[in-house]
């Protein structure tokens, strides 16, 4: 009679020959994905791999999965290396990833392109948060490794070209596990002590491993947070990273960003000898306009002078005052004689005559003239006024006529 077998007997037996077959140790197998999920609490994947008439579970858990630089997606065709074994709780075998692979595309290319069409998603491509270059920085940042030849060639074009710029450098790595990180921290850097007026990030060529700090994530924020302008400027020419599509301008290399940052002060020199010209000849004719004008209102003001007024009037006011003064002086001698010819008939009737020639008049007490007899009484005390003096006289008879 044959023995009688638990489940989990059978499936522990059948785990134990799986795992003891070493050709189901580290195998490749291709295939499609589909039912993908990425556990949100355990960061594990768990999906399908399938073909045209088969398939088998595949599961990757997170410390391998956070290894991978692109996300999986239903309907991608991959390479997976994995570990073939049994999962005893439900009796089901099935495939422990190792790595997996993109099949037909690189990885880093499948990612660079994921990630480009996430952010365009989020508009961090878009013109729009594009911030203008200052025209004459005073403070320029540079941000990549100290050892590397795009450090020399920036300071190189800065020196020649731009000498008044300060160089404020920030060195990290530029590759590596550790660049991005290093990168957006260095940016935030800048940004929290406003050490810069703008920001050059950036480094020589090399393969798509070695620019790939620049097509992170956090990098890519790092630089549109950035309130500092950042020109970005990795690799070569034909080189492009997630980097230059966020950042405010792409230079081609580190030194072509050198050049974009700051213009040649010759340049500015003789664009301000030029400025100068043309203000002094603007100046100029607008002087020798004015002075054309000054001229014909001076014209104008010396035909209208009001000294030559006040003077007219002047002029005029002076032969009113000697017309007045001949009217008067015609007036006065006129007077002159009159008072003249009266003053000597009044001479002529002068009582002062008529006592000098013998004849007197008479005062009453009261000093009054007396006229008449009939105005004193006998007794009345009278003076009699002669022409070298006065006599005091009592009246003693009255003769009336």
């Amino acid at each position: 009679m044959s023995s009688i077998l638990t489940v989990s007997q059978i499936n522990t037996y059948l785990k134990s020959i799986i795992d003891s077959d070493y050709n189901l140790k580290n195998i490749y197998v291709s295939g499609e994905i589909s039912n993908f999920t990425n556990h949100y609490r355990t960061g594990h994947f768990y999906f399908t791999l399938k073909d045209e008439s088969s398939s088998v579970k595949a599961v990757m858990f997170r410390s391998v999965a956070q290894r991978i630089n692109f996300e999986p997606e239903n309907g991608m065709r991959v390479l997976v290396r994995a570990n073939l074994s049994l999962y005893e709780r439900d009796g089901i075998y099935q495939l422990y990833c190792e790595d997996i692979i993109p099949e037909g595309i690189g990885e880093l290319t499948l990612a660079f392109e994921q990630l480009k069409s996430k952010l365009e998603k989020k508009d961090m491509f878009s013109e729009e948060f594009k911030k203008p270059l200052p025209y004459l920085p005073k403070r320029i940042g540079v941000i990549t490794s100290p050892t590397g030849a795009a450090l020399q060639d920036i300071i190189s074009v800065l020196s020649r070209r731009y000498p008044s710029g300060e160089i404020i450098f920030e060195g990290v790595q530029v590759q590596g596990d550790f660049a991005a990180p290093q990168i957006s921290e260095a940016i935030r850097k800048f940004n929290r002590l406003k050490g810069a007026d703008v920001l050059i990030i950036g480094r020589g060529g090399g393969s798509i491993e070695d620019l790939w700090a620049f097509n992170e994530e956090e990098v890519a924020e790092a630089i549109f947070e950035s309130e500092i302008p950042i020109i970005s400027a990795v690799g070569h020419e034909t080189d492009f990273t997630i980097a230059d599509f966020v950042s405010d301008m792409r230079a081609p290399t580190p030194s072509a960003a050198a050049e974009i940052v700051a213009p040649d002060y010759r340049e500015i020199l003789y664009s301000a000898d030029k400025t100068l010209d043309t203000m002094t000849d603007s100046v100029m004719r607008i002087i020798d306009r004015y002075s054309i004008s000054l001229m014909s209102y001076d014209k104008i003001l010396s035909e209208h002078n009001p000294e030559k007024t006040v003077e007219l009037y002047s002029q005029c006011l002076s032969a009113f005052e000697n017309k007045i003064r001949n009217s008067i002086n015609s007036k006065l001698e006129s007077y002159f004689t009159s008072l003249s010819y009266y003053s000597a008939r009044l001479e002529g009737t002068s009582p002062l005559k008529v006592l000098a020639r013998g004849y007197s008049y008479v005062k009453d007490e009261n000093g009054f003239t007396v006229k008449s007899a009939e105005k004193v009484k006998t007794g009345d005390t009278v003076s009699v006024i002669l022409t070298d003096g006065e006599l005091e006289c009592s009246v003693q008879n009255i003769k009336l006529n």
